[in-house]
């Protein structure tokens, strides 16, 4: 089979006529509202972090566990006298961080 003008056409450069460039176009701005929302979800994703609140991970009799409490739970919390006696050092640090007083685990090395 002779194809016609078949050297011509491979020799012009590719034409993009008015839909393909509208499709590019269309593609191009649902890709960059995409990137909008994302980066906006991205921002404003989640809580603002509390000053007051205390979070302990450590080992437990059936795993890892965990603790996080805010505001009066952890202030009594902080207040147990014994309490996670033997992370006693971490419990300590994120009392004092949060500000609440400690009165739980063992002192202090040099204390």
């Amino acid at each position: 089979m002779i194809m016609q003008n078949q050297s011509r056409r491979l020799s012009e450069p590719l034409q993009w006529g008015r839909r393909e460039k509208t499709i590019v176009a269309v593609v191009l701005a649902c890709a960059a509202l995409a990137a909008i929302g994302l980066g906006a979800f991205a921002l404003t994703k989640g809580a603002p972090a509390r000053a007051d609140c205390i979070t302990l991970s450590f080992a437990s009799t059936l795993g890892g566990a965990e603790v996080h409490q805010c505001g009066a739970r952890a202030r009594a919390t902080c207040a147990i006298p014994g309490a996670f006696h033997s992370i006693a050092a971490e419990f300590r640090a994120q009392c004092e961080r949060a500000g609440f007083p400690f009165a739980g685990g063992s002192p202090r090395r040099g204390e």
